[in-house]
């Protein structure tokens, strides 16, 4: 999965980027992974947009049972945190989201340790990259520069050992932050 995501989006097929994400989801609800399945399927649907009926139905109309059982798996306000999670992601931030979730398992460092050594501020800055959001907009939210942003991302990698933005996307929802 892993491979025909990296293909996928380096050739620029937007179907198969979302087949990818698909795929993904399919993988987390096998895994024991709900939310993560839930918010892969919700940016899936939120990218999609309105596709060829065929492909879009294709896509995300046999998610729904699914999905029911993952929502009374995870109760209501899981749920929509997921669902929200997934719908406010970028293309770039799905597919970095979805490979870090086929990805073996890594040494990270645990998430209540990671987030002790961070600021308030930092930890502001962590829920909006989780969020998907990019550096000028979360400059623009802070009222701060981009090269602000990017110095505190330097500081919070050094603190946490997550060298990318899919790793700090993981310390936050291992920590409960989005």
């Amino acid at each position: 999965m892993r491979e025909q995501l990296q293909i996928v989006t380096r050739a620029g097929v937007r179907v198969g980027v979302l087949s990818g994400l698909d795929t993904c989801g399919e993988l987390c609800t096998a895994t024991g992974r709900p939310a993560e399945a839930v918010t892969v399927w919700a940016a899936m649907a939120a990218l999609a947009g309105p596709m060829p009926l065929p492909i879009g139905a294709r896509l995300t109309g046999r998610r729904e049972e699914p999905l029911r059982k993952l929502g009374q798996q995870l109760g209501p306000v899981r749920t929509r945190e997921a669902e929200q999670r997934g719908a406010t992601m970028s293309l770039a931030t799905a597919i970095e989201y979805a490979l870090m979730l086929a990805a073996a398992p890594l040494a990270a460092v645990p998430a209540d340790e990671g987030l002790v050594k961070l600021s308030p501020r930092e930890r502001e800055l962590v829920t909006l990259v989780a969020r998907g959001r990019t550096d000028a907009q979360i400059a623009a939210q802070m009222y701060i520069s981009v090269r602000t942003v990017s110095t505190h991302l330097d500081r919070i990698r050094d603190k946490t050992g997550c060298r990318r933005r899919a790793d700090l996307t993981r310390l936050a929802l291992s920590s409960g932050l989005v």
